[in-house]
């Protein structure tokens, strides 16, 4: 009898679920077990009418209540039912369903996620993220059993925008939003001048390195001064090719524990581009901005600079995005020490040696060469720094900044013209500017501004001798150019503008790279500037020099103009030269001469390739094809390197 009974349910149980798959068939839902809740997500709504015209099919749970499953068999039963005694099932008491309330789509949605778009995949109409071009996958919860309706898309791609897949490519995009648009604007911008084998070039760097915006615009300009050189043989295309990729390129953590104790990292970087010529020479830059974009375009101008110079040297460049603004002595000090604990091991006289750069001055270096000397376990006085017991010459320092001004005396001398009355505008108020600033002085010219990150201090009258001890008081001290004000009411302080459209003869940008814009070159030209002599390292952006090219503005590049530490830095690391004490008088006479030498170079080198010497960018192009040969020339000499 027990044996029977249960025979008995079973078969009624199984009856029960032969009905309710009969009727799953018509609404066409997706059967599960007993017990198991069906999800329905209706995707055309309420005006489907497959759901109106027919009662819902509800599975009991197994442990209902007797009156329950009665009530139970009485839905099922009434499946079978005909149409016309279906009023008569209304009014009987039915289970409550769970339906999920789902939106339909609605094209606005657009605007509220701006991060999807609609697309065809496969002949299916999909929502895509824009970030990772992902749609969103077969929602598992689909009683359908199709691709999904767009509202369960736009579920399954809100999961999807919550995986660290999808947050770490939309940081990525936002970290690379404001530098990816230049990057298009510049290549559009260069690509216009230039030849198709030069185009190429620049498009293969494009598509190894899209992100590295100063690097490409270092790049571009150089190639686009190279145009005629590669026109006179595919070999020079070739030598390009390999230059463009740095020999080696290290990234490094910088761990260091300010005067609380408490810990902070860094990254340092330093990029050997080329050794072709000699052992590498290049500065450290210790800023905020500091990136491998930046580390490469530094070495690269290093590299190109040191190759016009007369001396055989390679170039380098690198740092740290450290900010020694704000920062103790002893802060700097472990800093500086953690940085070479790692870089030590790629330095040597005949390897690769540091100079100074933008945040690294003297006490930087001392800091450096100390790590340094210990991890090495040897005396090696060979880093260029200024004004230090292991340093060679005292003049290290001034000579960038008066080479500076040296070449522009050439300059004017062509045009049978002196700096004596010229009013100058000069930009930064670090190293280089002051001593652009003395030696303007020295020379009878009449500088009027300086500047920092927050702003520019002009003077009218003129800044002589007594005023210029005050600043460098005032920078000394790490105190505001608006103190000046106190002493020279007469003087005015700009904040968050820079010194450009103030009336002048001559201009030298001695800040960071782009400080001069489009607008910025406009300025410049209306107030009457005809001479820029570049301080910085590409101090302008290339709508800048098309600006200044159309005015006849007579540009002269860094390559050339700031090659004055190059040949301090070759007189501290030439041995018979450190030895010698030299005099002020001594040093300016050489500096002199290897600034005439730069400057016969590069009109040489424009000359032999048609530019004419009245030409504006005659010293701009000279200067790039003069370096590019001597490198070629070594290269090519020393096979496939």
């Amino acid at each position: 009898m027990l044996v029977s009974g249960w025979g008995s349910e079973m078969n009624s149980a199984m009856d029960e679920i032969d009905l309710l798959r009969q009727a799953a068939q018509r609404h066409q839902l997706v059967m599960r077990g007993i017990g198991e809740e069906i999800d329905l997500e209706i995707g055309p709504g309420d005006d489907d009418p497959s759901f109106t015209s027919t009662p819902l099919v509800v599975v009991a749970p197994q442990d209902c209540s007797a009156e329950e499953q009665e009530d139970h068999k009485q839905l099922l039963l009434a499946s079978e039912i005909p149409g016309e005694d279906l009023h008569d099932l209304g009014k009987m008491p039915q289970a409550k369903r769970k339906k999920k309330v789902v939106k339909k789509w609605r094209e606005e949605w657009a605007d509220t996620y701006k991060w999807a778009y609609v697309d065809v995949h496969d002949g299916t109409t999909r929502i895509f993220c824009s970030v990772c071009r992902e749609y969103g996958r077969k929602h598992r919860r689909n009683p359908y059993g199709n691709e999904g309706s767009r509202n369960m898309q736009m579920s399954a791609l809100e999961e999807h925008n919550n995986s660290l897949l999808h947050k770490e490519a939309l940081r990525l995009q936002l970290a690379s939003k404001d530098k990816t648009l230049p990057v298009v604007e510049r290549l559009v911008y260069v690509k216009a001048l230039m030849s198709k084998t030069a185009g190429s070039i620049v498009e293969s760097i494009l598509k190894r390195d899209p992100h590295e915006v100063e690097f490409l615009q270092s790049v571009q300009e150089v190639i686009n001064s190279l145009e005629p050189v590669l026109l006179k043989g595919s070999q020079y295309a070739h030598i390009l090719e390999r230059l463009l990729e740095p020999e080696r390129m290290i990234i490094f953590r910088v761990p260091w524990i300010d005067d609380r104790g408490e810990t902070h990292v860094n990254r340092g970087f330093r990029v050997r581009f080329s050794q072709v010529l000699g052992p590498c020479r290049g500065g450290l830059r210790f800023h905020p901005t500091m990136n491998l974009s930046i580390a490469k375009f530094i070495a690269f101008e290093q590299t190109l600079k040191n190759a016009l110079s007369p001396y055989k040297l390679g170039g380098a460049g690198g740092g740290s995005d450290f900010d020694p603004k704000g920062k103790s002595e002893n802060e700097i000090m472990r800093f500086c020490q953690s940085f070479m604990d790692e870089l030590y091991r790629y330095l040597g006289p005949d390897q690769d040696l540091p100079a100074e750069d933008i945040g690294v001055g003297p006490r930087e270096m001392g800091y450096l060469f100390g790590r340094y000397r210990r991890l090495a376990g040897n005396f090696q006085g060979n880093f260029t720094g200024p004004k230090i017991f292991w340093s060679g010459s005292s003049l290290r320092t001034e000579a960038t900044g008066y080479g500076l001004v040296f070449f522009a005396r050439l300059i004017l001398a062509d045009m049978n013209k002196e700096l004596k009355g010229l009013r100058c505008v000069v930009s930064g108020a670090g190293k280089i500017a002051m001593h652009v600033l003395e030696k303007l002085l020295a020379c009878g010219a009449i500088p009027i501004t300086i500047s920092d990150s927050k702003g520019y201090l002009v003077d009218d009258d003129g800044i002589d001798f007594v005023k210029f001890s005050l600043l460098r008081d005032i920078k000394a001290q790490q105190r505001s150019l608006r103190e000046y004000l106190k002493s020279y009411p007469r003087a005015k302080y700009f904040e968050d503008a820079k010194p450009w459209q103030e009336p002048c003869d001559v201009a030298f940008p001695c800040a960071l790279q782009n400080e001069i814009d489009q607008s910025d070159a406009v300025a410049l030209v209306n107030a009457g500037c005809r001479i820029l002599i570049e301080g910085s390292n590409m101090p302008c952006t290339p709508q800048a020099v098309d600006v200044l090219r159309k005015a006849k503005v007579l540009v002269a590049p860094a390559k050339a103009a700031s090659a004055g530490g190059v040949a301090g830095g070759e007189h501290e690391l030439n041995h018979e030269y450190n030895l010698m004490h030299w005099s002020a008088e001594d040093f300016e006479t050489k500096l002199q001469d290897m600034m005439k030498q730069t400057y016969e170079r590069s009109l040489k080198a424009s000359s032999d390739y048609g530019i004419l010497k009245d030409s504006p960018e005659a010293l701009v192009h000279g200067g790039n094809i003069c370096a590019f040969l001597n490198l070629a020339q070594a290269m090519s000499d020393q096979g496939c390197v």
